[in-house]
């Protein structure tokens, strides 16, 4: 009998030294996602047939190498099956491929595997999944790996991933915490060389890539960083050698080569057609169609002679002439591609769709109540502020600025005060006002010694008893000629419907606009979105491990963010670029973003926090949010405390799962080092600033958390997808000004008189601008067929902890309530601000969208 037990014994121990493991892979190859290199898989092909194959190797979460004795265990080797005969389609998708390991009871629980390539040609591995493992037959484990594996000679290691389960670091199983370490090393590089695309480097650096000396004079830009001057977010280092000219300043790539600028190729653009349309489609603008269009203002006139001729890029179109830089665009950009930068109505006329602004009414953009109606339910209703003093004052210096308090007087405004006084209106809280005085001034000298002829500007608003605002007045100010101690020259114009003074008011809300669309590109869109960003994805990455739960939370978030921030500094915001020769401040555009950063503080950027700060609301413990706003129709604040309460209450649940006392934030390490890495390094500049939250306790984890979350999404969204719906008809959003109000016996003040739409339209962006403007912000403006939106993830197995699913869940589920909600409103004439003249209903912040121009959708990235 005892025989017979030993027999038993052994045969299944024979039975479990056979056991396999049965795995499947899923990645994408090279040549599907490449237009032009169909010879990778041929390439790969022949490695395979040579012995060089795809090879893997499970590493334990249970058991230490009996050598190492503190890494985990690495398993036998296995391969990806059937490579050569897996068919690959031509069109973005996947290809699954098996892999069979031999059971090893000395690995026991996989936690991570290693993985080879031995081909010729990187390739996009998503996922691994194991099934019927011993002792975790009752669920298969989990990879989710999204991430470019180049052939293993380009790395020092053997790449790593991880489960899907969510560690903090003391809380990782022993033997997986040495490559959970060396991971964070890999990913942080030791800071020299030039990167190149296979490397997985996250390092910081100045903004000393926009200028290029090489080029002349004209293309010197400041250092933008690492000064008290020039203050700036750090964005992602390239290694680029510095210019011949200046040491300070890096070498830049040729334009040709855009979409090759570094960033870590796991954080390049996705890997759908429509993806890669956006890098296409900003290097087709700069390189091919700035000269093509000027030839066409050239040939034309670079001047709108009516806004019936304005109409016509929407309405008619216009014929591009034969030449050879149209014959590059069409050799130099695919077919697909091509018919969404170059919209033709078959005929080879140019045209741009119709911007939802005058898509019901061609003119009521003129409107006083449009105007007011966009500052809080428009693409920039992030400025507007309740007034607290009157005349307002500035907070510039006296000593290097004068007096900057503003001229604006009872005497301007009491026909339009419907019956109260300053006071009461201050004391009623009803009294607003636009404000780009103070962040304009100290720059206006300079920006108007380019081609831009414009003021800083103060709008003084009325609430009114129906709840929508009135223009009171503006005032429009110049530095004193003698120099800018001797403080401001400024005049104030109040509003008038005909004549000649019709003319000069429609010309005052014009200069308005002009600057509130610079500030709003220059800094509600790219600096207080994009730029204070792009440091928390860098030390995200370099700090906190991709099993760390705040990196599982926060990474949806970063999604193609350092991406489109490279495109811009090659193409947008650098010397001589796309921004600098379409909004008002020109070559000072970026010098203008370092000065308003001055003032950025983190906790401001909270929604509740701005709102307050501006005097838009006041805390209420009986109000819904327990904010209550000074107007109830304010469309970007009742739909952003929305989104904002529920991002909240999101990453609340989710980090209390994690999370069980402050005690438990404080001793997280990777949790401590990169809230050090972000403020001393990513934002280095504000490194002593008192306000930066210590990461003590929960509470500043959740808050930090959901501030990082508010910006990238739903900040970033309502300063962005509005811009084509309400600036592609660059008349009610001119971005520049060419010349300063006419004045009393001049020839343009005599003009105002017999054709005062031409002199608006020649004081506002000229054609050239206006074309290379829209064009643009049409591409930025658009959503990729393969948008991941707030509340969505890129895969539904994205962890394998029941608590965060549960909790992501009921997020998804508020966001559908909340976008109903909003609907419901736009339907509901009480709240007249949501619906202005123009018909455009406020749908920026509904959570999600379809593909392509929509004016409404919440991406979980600043991701465009």
């Amino acid at each position: 009998m005892l025989h017979g037990i030993v027999k038993t014994l052994k045969g299944l121990r024979r039975d479990e030294k056979h056991k396999k493991i049965k795995g499947r892979v899923v990645l994408m190859k090279k040549n599907v996602l490449d237009f032009n290199d169909f010879g990778a898989s041929l390439l790969d092909r022949y490695h395979e047939l040579a012995g060089n194959k795809v090879v893997l190797h499970l590493i334990s979460s249970q058991y230490t190498d009996s050598e190492n004795k503190v890494k985990g265990k690495v398993g036998k080797a296995a391969h990806l099956e059937k490579w050569i005969t897996t068919i690959t389609s031509l069109t973005p998708g996947d290809s699954a491929f098996d892999v069979t390991f031999d059971y090893e009871e000395e690995i026991g629980i996989p936690g991570a595997f290693i993985i080879n390539n031995f081909h010729h040609s990187e390739f996009y591995l998503k996922t691994l999944t194991l099934e019927n493992v011993p002792g975790h037959e009752h669920a298969h484990i989990h990879f989710v790996c999204n991430s470019w594996v180049y052939p293993a000679h380009k790395y020092k290691v053997g790449r790593v991933f991880f489960t899907n389960k969510a560690y903090l670091p003391n809380q990782t199983p022993a033997p997986l915490l040495p490559y959970r370490q060396q991971e964070l090393l890999n990913l942080r590089g030791d800071g020299s060389g030039e990167l190149q695309e296979w490397d997985r480097v996250y390092d910081y650096a100045y903004y000393n890539d926009l200028g290029d000396p090489d080029k002349g004079q004209d293309y010197t830009r400041p250092v933008l960083g690492g000064s008290s001057h020039y203050p700036y977010p750090r964005r992602a280092r390239t290694g680029r050698p510095p210019t011949n000219t200046d040491p300070n300043t890096e070498s830049r790539i040729p334009l040709l080569m855009s979409l090759n600028i570094y960033v870590p190729r796991d954080e390049r653009f996705g890997h759908l057609k429509m993806s890669d349309f956006l890098g296409y489609g900003l290097k087709s603008i700069a390189q091919f169609l700035l000269p093509e269009l000027k030839d066409v203002c050239q040939s034309i006139s670079n001047e709108f002679d009516s806004f019936e001729d304005a109409l016509k890029i929407y309405e008619g179109g216009f014929k591009l002439p034969n030449s050879s830089r149209l014959k590059s665009i069409y050799d130099n950009v695919p077919l697909e591609l091509l018919k969404e930068i170059l919209p033709t109505d078959g005929e080879g006329l140019f045209k741009f769709p119709t911007p939802k602004v005058i898509q019901e009414d061609k003119s009521a953009w003129r409107t006083d109540e449009e105007f007011t109606q966009e500052m809080l339910g428009g693409m920039n209703p992030v400025i507007i502020s309740r007034v607290e003093e009157f005349p307002p004052k500035s907070n510039l210096d006296p000593k290097v600025y004068g007096n900057q308090t503003s001229t604006m007087a009872w005497h301007h405004v009491k026909d339009h005060m419907d019956g109260i006084t300053i006071d009461e209106a201050i004391e009623a809280k009803k009294l607003f006002i636009l404000n780009h005085h103070d962040s304009l001034m100290p720059y206006l000298r300079r920006i108007n010694s380019t081609k831009t002829k414009t003021y800083a500007s103060r709008t003084l608003l009325l609430l009114q008893n129906d709840g929508r605002l009135k223009s009171l007045a503006i005032e429009l100010s110049l530095p004193h000629p003698n120099g800018d101690e001797f403080g401001a020259i400024s005049k104030v114009y109040t509003p008038a419907k005909d004549g000649v003074d019709g003319s000069i008011w429609q010309l005052a809300k014009a200069y308005a606009t002009v600057n509130d669309s610079g500030v709003h590109q220059l800094i509600s869109h790219f600096l207080n979105t994009h730029a204070v960003i792009e440091p928390f994805v860098i030390a995200t990455n370099r700090q906190l491990s991709v099993l760390h739960p705040i990196h599982k939370l926060l990474h949806p978030h970063f999604r193609d963010s350092m991406n489109i921030n490279a495109f811009a500094r090659q193409i947008l915001i650098n010397a001589g670029g796309i921004l600098e020769a379409t909004v008002f401040p020109a070559k000072y555009s970026m010098e203008l973003s370092s000065f308003i950063y001055k003032n950025w503080n983190f906790l401001d950027q909270a929604l509740p926090a701005d709102l307050m700060k501006r005097g838009m609301a006041e805390e209420d413990s009986n109000a819904p949010h327990g904010l209550r706003l000074v107007i109830p129709d304010y469309p970007y604040a009742v739909d952003g405390l929305e989104i904002w309460s529920a991002i909240q209450t999101w990453v609340e649940d989710y980090c209390k799962l994690y999370y069980e006392s402050d005690d438990s934030v404080e001793n997280d390490t990777e949790v401590q080092s990169w809230w050090k890495e972000v403020r001393e390094e990513g934002h280095g500049d504000k490194k002593n600033e008192a306000w930066w939250p210590k990461m003590h306790t929960r509470k500043e984890l959740i808050d930090s958390c959901t501030i990082i979350i508010w910006i990238a999404s739903a900040l970033h969204a309502a300063v962005n997808f509005g811009q084509y719906p309400f600036a592609g008809y660059m008349p009610n959003r001119p971005t520049v000004s060419r010349q300063l109000m006419p004045e009393a016996g001049s020839e343009e003040y005599e003009k105002l008189k017999t054709n005062p739409d031409k002199v608006f339209l020649r004081t506002i962006t000229a054609r050239l601008q206006t074309l290379l403007g829209i064009a643009l912000i049409e591409i930025l403006s658009k959503h990729s067929s393969d948008e991941i939106y707030l509340g969505q993830r890129d895969t539904p197995e994205w962890t394998v902890d029941a608590g965060p699913l549960e909790a992501f869940d009921k997020f998804g589920k508020k966001l559908n309530e909340i976008g109903e909600k909003i609907m419901e409103m736009n339907n509901d004439e009480k709240w007249k601000n949501r619906v202005g003249p123009a018909k455009l209903p406020y749908t920026l912040l509904y959570p999600t969208s379809e593909k392509g121009l929509t004016g409404k959708g919440i991406p979980n990235s600043a991701s465009i």
